[in-house]
């Protein structure tokens, strides 16, 4: 056999030898709380790119679970439709879920014990605050909030900063968000798009009501907006890879509605591209902006991991603000953020997720 016959094979070998290791040893099932992944918009991305790279993919609910038989009821794509079969536990669970009602947390915890998840909490905005602080690194673009505890503390935020939000602690999308803005002795205040004027003892009432719920925070209030007046933000999106290694799936701005406050596109807020956004905004500073939100996003991700032991994130949506001075200034983290249909991402995403959850895989044996 000459060299040229048998280096062939050699090659061969390694090509059959990945595929082989995909099909064959890796196995992602999503776990999610509906029934029907026809509901589930991302379904069939996921489907899809996992079929082109060699993975099995599977979906199913926690009420399909049987944990004496380590059995799984799932649903399958093929031929243009979900298919159910019975699969057995897979190598690892991409948990897109964000509900586990209290009579399925034995059999999510049972899974979790044993099966590697590609998605984990990272707990409250208080929480994830608190963290950022004590590490020190990252803290200069930390905007100062407190937990709304009593009325008091949120008068002393409101003197010294004059503009501030309250926002609750576990909120998402925008929702449920007051912004208050001190005008000699009276305030304004805006909430969900209604404006009015009170005086301090109408706020006060107001403060109280929010401290007594509880669950709030009361944050000074930065200002980040384009050159029309319209607020904004921007979502720094990333995933790991196949090398568990930190990438950008996309960076891109949020911006709000004229008048409002929020930049959140829940809220009615609109997107574009991000070299568009910056050459209009920041004239000849626009590459220097965008090297330094690609520079925070994957420094920022490396450090924010390592402030959680034994765990690791597969993906983060990292809002930041830059205000009139060019200072970034954190506004949130999210470990389960949307791609904006307009960019044509899912595939991206998914393939980041089909290659992590593989890595994760493999690590895991």
């Amino acid at each position: 056999m000459n060299i040229y016959i048998m280096n062939l094979i050699l090659v061969l070998k390694k090509i059959f030898a990945k595929r082989g290791r995909g099909t064959n040893m890796t196995t992602i099932g999503m776990l999610h709380h509906r029934k029907d992944p026809n509901m589930v918009k991302k379904t069939y991305a996921y489907a899809a790119v996992a079929k082109a790279e060699g993975v099995n993919f599977f979906y199913f609910t926690l009420g399909n679970v049987n944990i004496i038989t380590e059995k799984i009821l799932g649903k399958i794509y093929e031929n243009g439709k979900w298919i159910e079969q019975e699969f057995s536990f897979p190598d690892v669970i991409y948990n897109a879920s964000v509900y586990v009602s209290d009579k399925n947390q034995q059999i999510f915890d049972y899974l979790y014990d044993r099966i590697p998840f590609t998605s984990h909490s990272i707990g409250d905005k208080l929480g994830v605050y608190n963290r950022i602080k004590k590490a020190e690194k990252f803290e200069q673009y930390l905007i100062p909030f407190y937990e709304l505890t009593d009325a008091n503390k949120f008068f002393d935020m409101i003197n010294r900063y004059e503009k501030v939000i309250i926002k609750p602690i576990s909120g998402h999308q925008g929702k449920g968000i007051v912004f208050i803005e001190k005008h000699g002795m009276d305030y304004n205040i805006n909430e969900s798009e209604q404006v009015l004027s009170i005086n301090e003892k109408q706020l006060l009432s107001l403060v109280s009501d929010r401290v007594q719920e509880q669950g709030y925070i009361v944050q000074r209030f930065i200002s980040s907006q384009i050159k029309s007046g319209h607020v904004y933000d921007f979502r720094l999106h990333v995933q790991r890879n196949g090398e568990g290694d930190w990438v950008i799936t996309s960076i891109y701005p949020r911006i709000g509605r004229l008048e409002s406050k929020v930049s959140n596109m829940a809220s009615g807020g609109y997107s574009t591209y991000l070299d568009v956004f910056l050459k209009t905004e920041f004239d000849n500073d626009w590459y220097n902006i965008q090297r330094y939100l690609e520079r925070f996003a994957i420094s920022f991700s490396n450090h924010f991991n390592s402030l959680y032991e034994d765990v690791l994130f597969d993906e983060l949506g990292i809002d930041v603000g830059i205000d009139k001075n060019h200072k970034l200034w954190l506004f949130e983290v999210n470990w389960r953020p949307g791609v904006p249909n307009i960019f044509n991402l899912e595939l991206d995403v998914a393939r980041n997720l089909i290659h992590y959850a593989r890595y994760l895989a493999d690590k895991h044996k």
